[in-house]
Parts: structure tokens; sequence; C-alpha cells
């Protein structure tokens, strides 16, 4: 049993165990295509919203991080701009993720007080919502939910069920119940 025990932590430092979302867990989805972000849990796509993606393809960044960073009415450092003032760009929730290892504090999902932008590509990297959209997809959030980005003209369920994230019902019969029954 030792012997197992060392096996599975040798693989664990090089495969982490339980890294991969499964059916069921809370996980956000956002195809920059279409500019749309969904949030799913318990295997099953919950809520669906328009959002604001980068300018350019490149600058929101795409694959899978980790939410790590919450905040209500956040501060605007690049412009000194407090939370709660109207002429904030960050709107009322920043949900910040690991991308490119800057600590959630750089890409994020957040509110905006330019609600038409919401649709466009137009932000420098982070995913904008309409305000009344984060502060509800804000209080579904915790930290360590994964988020997946990617361009495609999949939709948001094919994305889902390719990630393993929603269920996927099991087809009745499958190639050998079929010939144990002829």
């Amino acid at each position: 049993m030792k012997f197992l025990t060392v096996v599975v932590g040798v693989f664990s430092i090089l495969w982490p165990l339980n890294t991969s979302p499964e059916a069921g867990d809370p996980y956000v989805i956002i195809n920059k295509q279409t500019n749309e972000l969904a949030f799913v849990n318990e295997g099953k796509i919950e809520a669906s919203y328009p959002v604001a993606t980068g300018k350019t393809e490149k600058l929101t960044p795409e694959g899978e991080f980790t939410i790590i960073v919450q905040a209500i009415r956040p501060y605007y450092r690049k412009l000194d701009i407090k939370g709660g003032d109207p002429k904030n760009p960050l709107g009322t929730r920043w949900i910040g993720f690991d991308a490119h290892n800057t600590n959630g504090r750089i890409y994020g999902i957040h509110g905006t007080n330019r609600p038409e932008s919401i649709g466009r590509y137009v932000s420098n990297g982070c995913i904008r919502m309409k305000n009344e959209d984060v502060n509800q997809l804000f209080e579904k959030m915790e930290n360590g939910v994964k988020v997946w980005i990617e361009q495609s003209s999949k939709t948001i369920e094919q994305i889902a069920k390719e990630r393993g994230v929603i269920e996927v019902p099991k087809p009745l019969y499958i190639e050998e119940d079929l010939k144990r029954l002829s």
C-alpha cells in the first residue's frame, strides 16, 4: 500500500488531481466570437449574458483560468477613480482571473459605465458586462471557479459539452448492448 501511496503522490505532483472541471461544478464560458458569457452550474447552463471583449482578437486571452479576486465597487488604479464613481469604467463588480500570471488584477469580468459597448469588441482584454448582469453573476461566484475563454463558431452548449461541464445524456443502447440483444 505504501508503494501505491508514493506512486499516487508522485503523479499528483506531475499531474495535479481534481484540476479538471466535472459536470456539476460551477464554470464560466466566454465565446469571443459571439460575445457571450454563460454560467454553468450543476451540469446545466444556468444563465447567459451578452458581453464586450477585446478590441483585437489577441487582447482577451484564451484558455482556462481561475477566478482569484472579487471586488464590489472596484477601484480603477490606472486613472485613480474610486469605486462607485460614475466615471469608473469597471462598473459595479470585478471578478478577476489569473491569465498570464497577473493575480486577477489585470484580466477580469467586470461591469461598465458604457453599457452601449456590450456586444462589441472594445476592451483592452477584459470581459465587460452590463452592471445588472455582472451583479447577478457576482452573487454566484467564488474564488476557484474556472473560466474558459475561446473564439469559436460553436454554441456555448457545444463548448460546455466539450469541456465536460454539462451532463450529456447517455444513449439508451450502446453497440455492445445491441450485439447482446441480437
